[in-house]
């Protein structure tokens, strides 16, 4: 794919990338090294970079992902996960009446040393894979205040993001608009939002429709980050989405830098 000429410094707040002994066969599925060539052919500098699902504890996948971190322009995010069920029905209600930590379950110590190990400069969440954290571990990320990227879609819509976690005082960046997949009333729904709390911000990754992305950008400029979703989109395409809007020039550089860096640190210059 040809590299993509434009004058912006853009980073990314939303990549994954696999541990070697864990990627899988096919290739570019979460590679480092093809995600810095994709990242070089896009203009896209820096990188947040995370690990891909798996069952139990994610110790050992964020400490892989942030050995692999370093020397190349990737910041790594710890993924964090949960007892209680991201589903909003009975069954998930009374499921979340009877749930407890495990071992294999993010602890508020976990979350502290992530904090305060230098490698780490956020969280992820995948409520739908994942769980969600109890009250406690959701205190100590707000003691913290490092930024978390929440996955965001019909298994666990806007209003659980908001029902769930918008009451702690850390930043949510809230991925694919919060729609996945392309569910264009649960993107209004996740731009309705930031009119009423001021920590969340909404990542562009696999959001493919104009409309939502330009209407975000207009009513919210300093609210909106690029996010690739590498590896299922290639970053020269997720950049081309947000280049050809019609929006100002000063609107794309706040997407594709200013707000980015003012969320996470690690992306700075």
């Amino acid at each position: 794919m040809l590299e993509l000429e434009h004058g912006f410094r853009i980073v990314d707040v939303h990549a994954r990338i696999e541990p070697d002994e864990q990627r899988r066969a096919r290739p570019g599925l979460g590679d480092p090294e093809q995600l810095e060539r994709e990242m070089h052919q896009a203009g896209v500098v820096r990188a947040v970079a995370y690990p891909g699902s798996r069952e139990g504890s994610y110790l050992k996948a964020n400490n892989a992902v942030a050995r692999m971190s370093v020397g190349r322009p990737l910041v790594a995010f710890a993924r964090v996960n949960g007892a209680r069920d991201a589903g909003s029905g009975a069954g998930s209600r009374l499921r979340n009446l009877r749930s407890r930590r495990g071992d294999d379950h993010a602890s508020p110590d976990d979350v502290e040393q992530y904090a305060y190990d230098d490698r780490f400069f956020g969280f992820k969440l995948h409520p739908p894979k994942d769980g969600i954290p109890d009250e406690e571990v959701l205190s100590r990320l707000a003691d913290v205040g490092l930024p978390v990227l929440v996955h965001g879609g019909e298994s666990f819509a806007p209003e659980a993001v908001a029902r769930e976690l918008l009451g702690y005082e850390f930043p949510v960046v809230l991925a694919h608009f919060g729609a996945h997949p392309l569910r264009v009333d649960l993107m209004n729904e996740a731009i309705d939002l930031l009119g009423s709390h001021d920590d969340l911000y909404l990542d562009t990754s696999a959001v493919r429709y104009r409309e939502p992305l330009e209407r975000a950008i207009m009513e919210h400029p300093d609210r909106v980050l690029f996010g690739s979703g590498a590896p299922h989109a290639h970053p020269n395409v997720a950049v081309m989405e947000v280049l050809t809007l019609d929006v100002p020039e000063d609107a794309m550089k706040k997407v594709f830098s200013n707000n980015p860096v003012r969320v996470v640190e690690g992306l700075a210059p």
